[in-house]
């Protein structure tokens, strides 16, 4: 993030993304979810102190990397538990008989809402870092309320929640504004303020927003912004990713 070089893969990645939400006929299904995690983010914004961020500049999220990693890679047992048929994807049954088993209660539409906005490939099912996404995504929807004491046990790691936790801190640290959503000025002040004197060129700024802003908006919301992340700490960032326009 700190270099001015864009990644190659989420470059790749970030057109495709795109593409789908181009031509996909259930749109709506993209923005029913991200109205949802941008209200909730906007929630946990108000509840946090900002005083006791883990973050205080971007190079402070980067260097958290090998521990977004190490504590992801967790996730793999649970993939591979509920592949049944072993073919490297998580397809839709699957999906929701890994959230009946974890017991969270979605309906179908919710279901079917999470999947399709996380398939990328629209084709066998979700890869292992799409799955990532489904579940922070989870997480960030009913493991954020401070009433509930439940959700950090059904994903079976104290190391996988706090992973989650810093993702989520990572993301609230770049909002700026606390709107739920990042824009440019967002990652131009999170990249700039720690060291004004050392102002990453326009140009960097804006290659990196660009990489985050993958149905090119002009804002990023969480559900950009994780598939983002998995790649930049290489998450399966090598598998290639084939789209069927609808």
């Amino acid at each position: 993030m700190g270099t001015s070089r864009p990644c190659p893969s989420l470059k790749s990645l970030s057109n495709k993304f795109g593409g789908i939400l181009r031509f996909c006929h259930s749109r709506n299904r993209y923005e029913r979810l991200d109205s949802k995690l941008e209200k909730k983010m906007i929630e946990v914004k108000q509840r946090s102190t900002s005083g006791n961020s883990k973050f205080r500049s971007i190079n402070s999220i980067i260097l958290r990397f090998p521990q977004f990693r190490e504590g992801l890679q967790e996730i793999r047992d649970v993939f591979r538990q509920y592949d049944v048929d072993s073919n490297g994807f998580i397809n839709r049954e699957e999906l929701r008989n890994c959230l009946q088993e974890l017991q969270f209660n979605y309906t179908e539409q919710e279901i079917d809402d999470l999947f399709e906005c996380c398939d990328l490939s629209g084709r066998k099912g979700m890869k292992f870092n799409e799955f990532i996404v489904v579940l922070c995504l989870i997480y960030l929807l009913v493991g954020t309320d401070p009433s509930s004491n439940e959700t950090g046990t059904k994903f079976g790691s104290p190391v996988l929640k706090a992973t989650f936790d810093t993702i989520i801190e990572a993301f609230l640290f770049l909002d700026k504004n606390g709107d739920g959503k990042l824009n440019k000025k967002d990652i131009s002040k999170a990249m700039n303020d720690h060291f004004p004197l050392e102002k990453s060129p326009i140009h960097v700024t804006t290659t990196r927003f660009k990489e985050m802003d993958w149905n090119k908006d002009g804002k990023v919301g969480f559900r950009e912004f994780l598939f983002s992340l998995t790649n930049w700490v290489g998450i399966d960032s090598n598998e290639e990713v084939h789209v069927t326009q609808i």
